[in-house]
Formats: C-alpha cells, sequence, structure tokens
C-alpha cells in the first residue's frame, strides 16, 4: 500500500488535490493507496512523527506559520525518504524545492495530464526503492536493510558499522577490504566510498562544507581530507543529475 499525504491550508485547494488523486490511483497499477489530508505542516509534521512518515507527500508551498519548503525541511530531518511534490502559484521557490530533493514542483492551476504524468514518475521511483536494498549479517543474524534508509556506512574496528534512519546495524567480523565488502552499496549510484572506511549515501547528505557532510538529521561527518573534494563535487554531480530526470 502507497500512504500519501496532501496538505494545503487552502480547503477547496485541498479538496481538488485529493479529488485528483484518487481518480489517479483508480486507473494506475497500484492496487492499494492511502490518502490523508493536512491543513497545517505542523499538523502533517506530528502525525508523520506518529506514524513514520509516508510514501509520497504533496505540500502546498505558500502557508502560514510552516511553509511547505519549512515542512520538507523537517520531514528530511526526520528521515522522511517520500517523494515530495509541491505545488504552488509562484515560481519563487524553485531553488528550495530543490534544496529538500523535492521530486517535483508544479505550479497551480495543477493540470489533470501533467500531475497525472509526475506521479507516474514518483510512483516508478517509489517501486524501485522498495526494492534496493543489501543483506548485512549480523550477530543475531542476516538482517535486510533498504538502502534508502542506509545514511551511510563506517568500519568500527572489524565490523562494518550501517547508520540508517531506524537506528544503527553493525556487521558480524569482516575478513575482506572494506572497499570490497562495500561493493554492494557502491554499485548503486547513491553511494560514494570516501577514502580507505567511508561510504556515504548522497540522498541524506545536505551539504558540504570543507571536510563536512551535513546529513538530514542535523548530524556532521568529518571526511578525510584527501577526499573531501572529490566527495562534494560528487554530490553536486549527483544531485545536477536527478534534476535533470525530471
Amino acid at each position: 500500500m502507497l500512504r500519501i499525504a496532501v496538505c494545503d491550508d487552502d480547503a477547496t485547494q485541498l479538496k481538488k488535490t485529493k479529488e485528483l488523486l484518487e481518480e489517479y490511483f483508480r486507473c494506475c497499477s497500484v492496487t492499494e493507496s492511502q490518502i490523508e489530508t493536512f491543513r497545517s505542516g505542523c499538523e502533517l509534521l506530528a502525525q508523520t512523527e506518529v506514524c513514520s512518515g509516508f510514501d509520497l507527500y504533496i505540500l502546498d508551498i505558500l502557508m502560514p506559520e510552516v511553509s511547505g519548503i519549512e515542512t520538507g525541511r523537517r520531514l528530511r530531518a526526520l528521515g522522511g525518504g517520500g517523494e515530495i511534490i509541491y505545488l504552488t502559484v509562484s515560481n519563487d521557490f524553485a531553488a528550495d524545492s530543490y534544496d529538500v530533493r523535492a521530486f517535483f514542483y508544479l505550479l497551480k492551476p495543477v493540470e489533470r495530464e501533467k500531475l497525472f504524468q509526475v506521479l507516474d514518475g514518483a510512483i516508478e521511483k517509489l517501486k524501485r526503492r522498495r526494492n534496493s536494498a543489501v543483506v548485512v549479517n549480523t550477530a543475531e543474524g542476516p538482517r535486510r536493510i533498504l538502502l534508502e534508509q542506509i545514511r551511510y556506512v563506517e568500519r568500527s574496528g572489524r565490523c562494518m558499522r550501517y547508520y540508517c534512519t531506524n537506528g544503527t546495524v553493525d556487521s558480524q567480523t569482516i575478513r575482506s577490504p572494506f572497499r570490497e565488502m562495500a561493493s554492494p552499496l557502491l554499485a548503486d549510484r547513491r553511494f560514494c566510498l570516501c577514502g580507505a572506511s567511508f561510504v556515504l549515501n548522497f540522498q541524506h547528505v545536505t551539504g558540504v562544507n570543507g571536510r563536512d557532510a551535513l546529513l538530514d538529521n542535523g548530524q556532521t561527518v568529518t571526511l578525510p581530507r584527501t577526499a573531501a573534494a572529490d566527495f562534494k563535487m560528487a554530490w553536486g554531480n549527483y544531485w545536477l543529475e536527478e534534476s535533470e530526470q525530471l
């Protein structure tokens, strides 16, 4: 089941967007969907903390108290990996929507065909992400971890430590070089090897300041001196390519 959150302070627009989504899901191949509506970013964020987030967020940008952009930032800080589609009456916030890794940015009034086309792309991306995972051998047995949940991985003693949006996972003792053990991650373009013992997920990096990679949960990871410049370039190129695919 896909869980969708729609947030707009305008009750008429909220109702219209929900009706379009209901029409879309009646016609598409996704058999089950659940749509919840919210009149403010604060209301949505409170529910997200309770229910561990949604798969897809349809957010108005111009809302009182907490804007759609700030709502998106807080969702990312909570570890929300769902796709965000922004609806707005102004072009002025396109760059800000890029900062929160929005999937798309649509101007109101939203055209039915354009919205459906964007939804097709967002749902296809969600399907791919749901099937992308690694299996880690831990002391308690094999553990399947979704790639989208991994913020970064580092060598810790003789194991690999996975820092995820829902906690930390330690592998059993590794007996091969770190890079070889990390190869299933490095096969995915979201991940980047930094030095000899770090792998970071570009999707959870919000910025690079000198040698520090800034993560979406507020954490900072210090990069090896020799890897920082190359990582910053690779991170920028990743998001440039992502935006060109939209």
